[in-house]
């Protein structure tokens, strides 16, 4: 499945209207914020039609996951909206991940917990809003999300540390910016389950948390207290590093603004489990053969050298790297 998908469901009491565009939704929320009442309505609908005196309206077949069996009911459901409530452990096991990698459905999952077998992105998760008789679906971090795209930075953020998620080139890159800056040190956290450990040892100090938001979802909560509780720790997710220098204009090729402007359009869900792995691939396709030949695991120097360096840097709006090349 690819693309964004409106579902409406409404029966006289409440109506929810939402859309989704990524293999993994996740609805968060305290009790009675109306999480159960949306499952009941889909599957009272998908197992009685009309005569459940539920409406649901999308161009894709919605259904319910749930249960003992559940590894027998995916394996019927196919290109498929998947509600799965709260309550349904499987969802936390290995088991689960495993099972809807390579599927070709979306998933949107009822929890309270983050999911940390899974990676779903950080703007995919959403509480929901009862206003009258309507219910809707807003995200909880929208206020973050829009953070980690820098537009409210109108003050520059100067780190003297900056954390990564892992040791590839991602890091190697940020390593060799803060060498040139002979004033700041870049850390790998050697996994996103690390990093909040890690910030918590520098609290005192500016320090600037860089991971890939296609796949946070699950460190989200503990993020946003930490970074709400101290003022200094900052926090940039892009989609991954590789979207970044996609976004940074050095490849010229007619197909770019479409990967990183309308993604949801072009990936498939049974062959993308995160977008970080879609982006991935295309910046590896596009590069091949030139002087910007990307690899994952070792950063092509050429991305060190200064006039790069800044074209990518220059992606991340409010961020400020003290280096000598950059006015």
């Amino acid at each position: 499945m690819k693309g964004k998908h409106r579902i409406i469901v409404q029966n006289k009491r409440i109506r929810y209207d939402f859309e989704i565009k990524r293999n993994i939704t996740v609805i968060r929320g305290n009790s009675a914020t109306g999480k159960t009442v949306l499952v009941d309505m889909i599957r009272e609908y998908y197992e009685n039609g009309t005569a459940s005196a539920v409406d649901l309206q999308c161009d894709k077949e919605c259904t319910v996951l749930e249960g003992r069996t559940w590894t027998g009911q995916l394996s019927m459901m196919k290109d498929s909206i998947v509600f799965i409530d709260e309550g349904n452990e499987f969802v936390m096991s290995d088991e689960f991940a495993t099972a809807i990698q390579n599927t070709d459905n979306y998933y949107v999952i009822v929890t309270r917990e983050g999911i940390p077998s899974l990676p779903y992105s950080v703007g995919e998760i959403y509480g929901i809003r009862n206003s009258g008789k309507y219910g809707t679906l807003k995200r909880i971090y929208n206020e973050f999300y829009h953070l980690y795209q820098m537009s409210d930075y109108i003050q520059p953020v100067c780190p003297n540390k900056v954390i990564t998620e892992d040791s590839n080139s991602g890091f190697q890159f940020f390593d060799g910016v803060c060498k040139k800056t002979e004033q700041m040190i870049c850390i790998s956290a050697q996994g996103k389950s690390n990093i909040f450990a890690l910030a918590n040892k520098y609290i005192n100090e500016d320090v600037l948390i860089i991971a890939d938001g296609a796949a946070f979802g699950s460190e989200m909560e503990k993020m946003v207290r930490l970074v709400q509780e101290n003022k200094k720790i900052k926090l940039y997710l892009p989609e991954s590093f590789e979207w970044l220098i996609l976004s940074s204009g050095l490849i010229e090729d007619n197909s770019v603004m479409d990967i990183i402007s309308h993604p949801e359009r072009l990936i498939e869900s049974r062959e993308y489990f995160s977008w970080e792995r879609y982006f991935t691939e295309q910046l590896i396709q596009l590069t091949q053969g030139s002087y910007l030949k990307y690899a994952k695991r070792q950063l092509n120097p050429v991305y060190l050298q200064e006039k790069i360096m800044y074209k990518v840097l220059a992606v991340m709006k409010g961020i400020k790297f003290d280096t000598k090349f950059i006015e």
